[in-house]
């Protein structure tokens, strides 16, 4: 019998929907793009900007922005387990990914902006739905004139540090 066969599908489970909502990310962009790196994280934190549409997509929320060091709040559900019922390390990375940027970005004047050019992370211990919350925090090594170095941990609800990564970024003019 062919998995896509009807009959074979009925032991595949409840059929779940998961619908993702932002704002249009350009006005943001612009507004953004004028402030300094702190100062626009800020206003994110603080409600006077939406976050970016890939933090409606895999849940994360910025929880705190200072200068250097960024803390993010990840909820992951079922929707990103991978085929062992776990949640895909992919998640963890672009959190990891998300905060190490975020934390340079909170260096940087206006009319500045970066890119990742490399990232390391260690898987340390699985995520699965009883992990609860992830907390992701990003810190600055070194914030160089054209390339940044930083930093960043995972841990799970219960302080279990889950995954570390160290990042380079390419700073440029916008």
């Amino acid at each position: 019998m062919h998995p896509t066969d009807a009959t074979a599908r009925t032991t595949w489970g409840e059929r779940r929907t998961k619908t993702v909502t932002w704002h249009d990310p350009a006005p943001t962009t612009a507004r953004g793009l004028a402030m300094a790196g702190l100062d626009y994280l800020r206003a994110m934190v603080d409600g006077e900007l939406p976050p970016p549409p890939i933090a409606g997509l895999m849940a994360f929320d910025m929880v705190s922005a200072e200068h250097g060091r960024v803390v993010f709040r990840c909820m992951p559900d079922e929707s990103a387990f991978n085929p062992i019922g776990a949640i895909h390390g992919g998640v963890v990375c672009t959190l990891l990914d998300s905060v190490a940027g975020c934390a340079l970005h909170s260096t940087l004047p206006a009319g500045r902006g970066y890119t990742s050019i490399e990232i390391k992370v260690n898987y340390l211990k699985a995520v699965r739905p009883a992990s609860g919350p992830l907390l992701a925090t990003g810190t600055v090594v070194k914030a160089g004139a054209r390339v940044g170095f930083t930093e960043g941990v995972v841990t799970d609800a219960s302080g279990a540090v889950v995954a570390t990564a160290s990042s380079t970024l390419l700073v440029f003019d916008l």
